[in-house]
């Protein structure tokens, strides 16, 4: 049977967040990811209120920032979470953007992929280890851990440009993406990560590319392409963002302000019980490892979130 995931950020209330993952875990997806976002909940706890309602489901951060958490503490986290739901715990990290660590938390986002490999040497070698003696740039760590943890913790990162991919490669488990078409995947995250590997004399065998999909189950594909469009124009605004989708082939779209249904058909599935599952089948045969189904609505005419996650559990 194909892999698949999903992937929920945050809703309204606490208990609704729980019905979606427990509706993810009767469906049989394999995990059920959840991103930070600035003004929602602790994505950490959120996924430990998961764990207490739920049994088998996969727990994933798609993803955590850096910037906000030391990676000592960040390994604890991640190894708390994880004894308390059975070893079901992923790590997923990310740098975030420049406008939130410096205009929202007041940090200096400078040189990302350097922060970026000393926080995961850190946290790599505390799981591993239990221990930790690392003075970098950036961060430094003198410490250990006491109590019982899962050495073999996958840690995933978030990366977007090829650096950042082949650092995932060589010293991540996986990477974990988000607005990457599946042309994007196959003609540059699946190379930088394959290049990565090498460095780390590992073939691409047990890395994780790990790809949420927009989909909307609706009767009202004009609607749903109307909020789609929103989200879309939202990340072309962000550096890291555009600059990718620019190398996926949209730079002329986008500098036009008119972004087609075309370009959002690329990235999402959005119509019918077809269209989703799709959608879904195009990222896997890009290289997605993992894709992740993330149901998105905001209009009369779509489905909603349990019965477009039904609809794409056949993918």
């Amino acid at each position: 049977m194909p892999r698949l995931a999903a992937f929920s950020p945050a809703v309204k209330t606490l208990d609704e967040s729980i019905a979606r993952a427990q509706t993810a875990e009767r469906l049989g997806y394999e995990s059920i990811w959840t991103s930070q976002l600035p003004d929602a909940r602790d994505a950490s706890l959120v996924l430990a209120a998961y764990a207490s309602a739920t049994k088998q489901v996969g727990l994933g951060t798609g993803v955590l920032p850096i910037y906000t958490r030391h990676p000592t503490a960040m390994a604890q986290m991640a190894v708390t979470l994880d004894e308390l739901s059975g070893g079901r715990f992923i790590l997923g990290i990310g740098i975030s953007h420049k406008v939130t660590v410096e205009s929202m938390w007041g940090m200096h986002l400078d040189s990302p992929l350097t922060a970026m490999r000393e926080y995961l040497d850190i946290v790599r070698a505390s799981l591993r280890e239990g221990s930790c003696s690392y003075e970098g740039k950036y961060f430094t760590a003198r410490w250990a851990y006491s109590a019982p943890r899962r050495p073999d913790l996958p840690v995933m990162i978030s990366a977007l440009n090829p650096h950042m991919l082949d650092l995932a490669g060589e010293h991540a488990d996986g990477v974990v993406l988000w607005m990457c078409s599946p042309g994007y995947i196959r003609d540059h995250v699946v190379p930088a990560v394959t290049a990565g590997r090498k460095k780390a004399g590992k073939s691409l065998e047990g890395f994780e590319i790990v790809a949420p999909v927009p989909v909307c189950l609706t009767n009202d594909r004009s609607a749903a392409y109307a909020v789609f469009r929103q989200t879309v124009e939202r990340y072309a605004n962000l550096p890291y963002y555009r600059k990718m989708m620019d190398a996926s082939g949209f730079a002329d779209e986008l500098a036009s302000g008119n972004i087609s249904e075309g370009m959002l058909d690329e990235y999402a599935g959005i119509g019918d019980e077809a269209q989703v599952r799709d959608a879904i089948r195009r990222y896997r045969e890009a290289g997605a490892t993992l894709p992740a189904a993330g149901p998105f609505g905001g209009h009369k005419g779509g489905a909603g979130f349990e019965a477009t996650l039904e609809a794409a559990a056949g993918a």
